[in-house]
C-alpha cells in the first residue's frame, strides 16, 4: 500500500509494555482450548476473560523492536484513513461519524468486554468502542496463517472497525437482541452475517480510501482476498480437525468472506452489504 507522507490517527492508546500477570493456563493451552470452545460453537473471549490476568504492570525500559514500531505506525495509519473513509461516508448519508479508538497491547489487554491475552486476536468491544490488536498478530498472519502482506493486514484493522460501524447504525444491538431469542445454531448465523458485513464494510473502506489517496498497490487486493480465504471458518476447522461442522461456523467461510469483501472493494456503496436479508444458504 501506499502511506507515505499520511497522518497517523490521534485516537490510540499505546499499552505496550504493560503486562498482565496470573494466569492460569500458558499461551499454548489457553489457544488449545480456546480453539476448542469456538468449534463447538462456543464464546472463547468468555474463556479468555477468565484466564487472563487480574493486574497490570508495566516493564521496565521496554523498547518495542523496529519491527513492532513501523506495525504501530501503519495501524495508526490505517486508523487514520478508516476515519477519513467513514466521516465521509456518513456525512453523505446525512449522519456523522465518531471515530473507535485503538489500544495497542502486548500479551493480554483489559478491555470494557473483560480481559483478553493476544491469542484471542484484533477484537472490537462496543461497550467502549475501541479496537484492540497486539501487532504481533500481523507475524502470526504471515506465519502461520499464510496471510502476510500491508493489505491483509490492513484489512484485519478495517475489519474490526466495520464492527464499529455496526454498532454505531445499531445493527450490533439488534443482532444481540435477536440472538438472545434463538438456538445455538441459529445464533451462529447472525455472527456470520455479521462477520460477512464487517468483511464487506472492509472492503468499502478500501474502495474510498484508493479513490481519495490512491493507495492500493499492484498484489494488494489479492492479498486482501487470500487473508480472507485463510480464516474462513470451514478451513481452519479443517487444519485444526480434519473434518467442519457448519452448525459451529460464526465468521462464514473462506468462499463466503472472500466474497463480501470483494463486493465492498468492486462497489463501495454501504447500500450493497446487506447481508441479514438474504437467505442464509446464499451468503
Amino acid at each position: 500500500m501506499r502511506l507515505d507522507g499520511r497522518r497517523e490517527s490521534t485516537n490510540v492508546d499505546d499499552q505496550r509494555g504493560k503486562r498482565m500477570t496470573g494466569a492460569s493456563l500458558g499461551i499454548g493451552g489457553t489457544i488449545i482450548v480456546g480453539l476448542i470452545i469456538w468449534l463447538m460453537g462456543g464464546n472463547p473471549l468468555a474463556f479468555f476473560t477468565q484466564q487472563a490476568v487480574q493486574s497490570i504492570s508495566t516493564e521496565d525500559n521496554y523498547t518495542p523492536s523496529a519491527e513492532n514500531e513501523a506495525a504501530a505506525t501503519f495501524a495508526r495509519q490505517i486508523l487514520a484513513g478508516t476515519e477519513d473513509v467513514w466521516t465521509q461516508i456518513f456525512e453523505q448519508n446525512g449522519s456523522s461519524y465518531t471515530p473507535p479508538r485503538m489500544v495497542l497491547f502486548s500479551g493480554a489487554v483489559r478491555s470494557g468486554c473483560g480481559s483478553a491475552s493476544s491469542s484471542t486476536g484484533p477484537f472490537y468491544c462496543s461497550v467502549d468502542q475501541t479496537v484492540y490488536i497486539d501487532l504481533t498478530f500481523f507475524h502470526e498472519m504471515e506465519n502461520r496463517l499464510n496471510a502476510g502482506g500491508d493489505f491483509a493486514y490492513a484489512y484485519v484493522i478495517a475489519h474490526e472497525v466495520g464492527h464499529h460501524v455496526q454498532y454505531l447504525m445499531g445493527t450490533l444491538e439488534q443482532v444481540n437482541q435477536q440472538q438472545q431469542r434463538v438456538n445455538q445454531t441459529e445464533s451462529n448465523q447472525l455472527n456470520v452475517r455479521l462477520e460477512l458485513q464487517a468483511d464487506f464494510y472492509a472492503g468499502v473502506w478500501a474502495y474510498h480510501d484508493n479513490q481519495n489517496f490512491n493507495s492500493i498497490e499492484e498484489g494488494d487486493i489479492e492479498e486482501g482476498l487470500n487473508a480472507a480465504t485463510q480464516i474462513g471458518d470451514d478451513r481452519l476447522q479443517m487444519q485444526s480437525q480434519g473434518y467442519v461442522v457448519p452448525d459451529a461456523f460464526n465468521h462464514g467461510t473462506s468462499a463466503q468472506r472472500k466474497r463480501w469483501l470483494k463486493k465492498g472493494l468492486q462497489t463501495g456503496n454501504i447500500a450493497d452489504g446487506d447481508t441479514f436479508s438474504i437467505p442464509y444458504s446464499q451468503l
